[in-house]
């Protein structure tokens, strides 16, 4: 069958192994114009030099697209105010990160009057269907080229081999090959020792946000945040933007060891995959955003709001972010953070996030109310009649039991 050729496409490029060998596979595949895009959402160190080695190695124009201010505030804290968390472990990194990068892609596809958009996403990863649901989104007429699906290369060591015959230049070895994504909110580590469950991680090795909870200090540091409408709007009673609010959280978390995780999640593709996930600043919002609520939300919203929990993070990690569901479920989230008012202190101490105070304009805790001392508004024998409906249908049962069983 012969293969579609394309004049121009566009490339998501992260400078990484994958999307190093790309551009030359796509020319020598299509003969195609690569145009190379970055998506800038906070991974710092990273995007230095990706100009220079795209044109180098073979693309005819870089964009870099700085994501960074919606991906905090369009994807980041709507997770946050949500409680989104995938397998009560995974606080969504990369999940976040993909529809934003993916919606630039298209954004400058059209600009470029490409006919096609490239990703170097394998076929056993979630971030495949990420980008592609996101794409067909936008541009729904948009061919897309998934180079793992179809070319000859089966590992990663094939594809160092492929990039040192084309003098292609790497910065990782065939030692140091762990796959990482990184951003403002998160680092992944994946591959090598990793996919044994039963070794160890390498902390000392591969932390780069943090360090392990044994290093941290012996002495525990004190924050305090601010939130308004579930947002957190200052640090330390110092008002901060979204980005750089996270970025000094991952510093205070990391030096105390906070957000460490190594879990075995369920991809959406089929199979279970082991990783170790760096999230020191994700882990602190989630903590305190969660601890707020349990005085300004009541009951039933709480308790419901967990169970869209769950399936909002479901369907994040799975990609559908530009869906119906999606969006209707962010506004029943948003419309309960409206009362999500306060600030909440913490203590952090080697690895451990715990509540030392928090306050609410909002709030529903009273104390007088709760109080195990004299009150004026809760008569204790109320209880008894509730108690007495309450367990009505318990007691009918058994005396229809014994009734039965005589």
């Amino acid at each position: 069958m012969e293969k579609k050729q394309y004049k121009k496409v566009v490339l998501a490029y992260s400078g990484g192994l994958d999307t190093s060998i790309i551009i030359s596979w796509l020319k020598e595949n299509y003969g195609c114009e690569v145009i190379a895009v970055a998506g800038d959402v906070g991974q710092v160190g990273e995007l230095d030099g990706l100009e220079e080695k795209a044109l180098a190695t073979g693309a005819s124009k870089y964009y870099c697209a700085d994501c960074k201010e919606e991906f905090v505030n369009d994807f980041i804290f709507p997770a946050v105010k949500a409680n989104a968390i995938y397998e009560n472990k995974y606080l969504l990194g990369t999940s976040l990160a993909r529809p934003i990068i993916a919606k630039k892609l298209v954004e400058i596809a059209k600009v470029e009057g490409a006919d096609a958009i490239c990703h170097g996403c394998t076929g056993k990863g979630n971030d495949q269907v990420r980008f592609e649901l996101t794409i067909k989104a936008f541009a729904p007429e948009m061919d897309i080229i998934a180079p793992w699906r179809t070319w000859e290369l089966k590992s990663r060591d094939d594809e160092i081999d492929y990039a040192e015959a084309r003098n292609i230049p790497l910065k990782i070895s065939r030692e140091t090959n762990y796959s990482k994504d990184k951003n403002l909110w998160h680092l992944s580590h994946e591959g090598l020792d990793l996919e044994n469950p039963a070794n160890e991680p390498k902390y000392e090795e591969i932390l780069e946000m943090g360090v392990t909870p044994e290093k941290a200090p012996d002495e525990p540091t004190y924050i305090t945040l601010t939130f308004k409408e579930g947002v957190p709007t200052a640090l330390n009673g110092k008002e901060m933007d979204g980005i750089t609010l996270i970025e000094e959280l991952n510093k205070v978390g990391g030096a105390n060891g906070i957000g460490i995780i190594d879990m075995v999640e369920n991809r959406l593709v089929g199979m279970k995959s082991r990783g170790v996930y760096e999230t020191p600043g994700g882990t602190i919002l989630y903590k305190a955003h969660a601890d707020l609520e349990e005085i300004t939300l009541d009951k039933e919203t709480q308790h419901f709001k967990q169970q869209v929990a769950l399936k909002l993070a479901d369907i994040l990690y799975n990609g559908q972010w530009y869906t119906p569901l999606t969006k209707a479920l962010n506004a029943f989230v948003d419309e309960t953070q409206k009362t999500v008012n306060g600030e909440v202190k913490l203590k952090l101490y080697k690895g451990n996030i715990m509540n030392a105070g928090m306050t609410s304009p909002d709030t529903l805790y009273s104390e007088q109310t709760a109080s195990f001392g004299e009150d004026e508004d809760y008569n204790q024998m109320d209880s008894q009649g509730f108690i007495n409906l309450y367990g009505l249908p318990i007691k009918v049962k058994a005396l229809l039991d014994q009734k039965r069983n005589k």
